[in-house]
């Protein structure tokens, strides 16, 4: 692939830009500046450097967040910032959306691509991956209202009670809860329908995949091929 068309794949700007980008010695791969933007390239395990900075070549854009409080997934954001300002300009130029979506004040973990098909399958109910809450209870959690977790309450609007995969006490005020659906606000209705109330909402895990500890609040990740794989959701019978 052209140099030219590698960057503009890549997010750097329309071809345009990055055809002067190049010419002005902006690009250099291995360390050698290249200033002609039609030279050809293997794309598989290409690196390259634009403006000192250090790029890999992917055909399709997967990573990981760790959302802080206080920012909107939407590029549009009301109240508060976008998580989108978290990241930098070649992500945005190349259009990477959110898959699913946090509550401004939940933390966690939160994946985002430009590959819309596997938007898709994250997003549809025919594939399943369950999500783990890292859930901060204002009142002590009890054994009746972990059982009613797991066999379900009834929520407002929603036709059939809502149950939880899995439900693990942490400690007095702490709860890992598992769900299956990614419903409005559901870890929030759900504690309070058994008379308790969230104070603190953070995503854990997503499929087989953990926020890493060495993610802090607000930093960004690639996500390699194993923890693309670790994400991945199963069809549902």
């Amino acid at each position: 692939m052209q140099l030219e068309r590698i960057l503009h794949s890549q997010g750097f700007g329309s071809r345009k830009i990055c055809r002067s980008l190049i010419r002005h010695g902006e690009v250099s791969v291995n360390g050698e500046v290249h200033d002609f933007p039609f030279t050809e390239f293997d794309t598989d395990n290409f690196t390259f450097t634009v403006r000192g900075e250090d790029w890999q070549f992917r055909e399709k854009a997967y990573l990981m967040i760790n959302k802080p409080a206080h920012y909107e997934c939407s590029h549009k954001p009301q109240h508060h910032p976008s998580v989108f300002s978290l990241l930098p300009a070649p992500l945005l130029e190349r259009g990477v959306q959110c898959v699913g979506r946090l509550d401004e004040d939940t933390t966690g973990l939160l994946l985002l691509s430009d590959d819309g098909q596997f938007i898709h399958r994250m997003s549809s109910p025919k594939w399943k991956a369950p999500k783990v809450y890292q859930v901060t209870a204002k009142h002590p959690l009890e054994e009746a209202q972990v059982q009613a977790l797991l066999q379900g309450v009834q929520l407002l609007d929603e036709p059939a009670p809502v149950a939880a995969l899995a439900a693990e006490v942490v400690s007095e005020h702490v709860l890992h809860l598992t769900l299956a659906e990614g419903k409005y606000h559901q870890v929030k209705r759900m504690l309070a329908a058994v008379s308790n109330r969230v104070e603190a909402l953070k995503r854990i895990r997503i499929g087989n995949l953990d926020l890493p500890e060495d993610l802090a609040a607000g930093e960004w990740r690639w996500l390699d091929a194993e923890m693309l794989e670790a994400v991945l959701p199963v069809r549902q019978p």
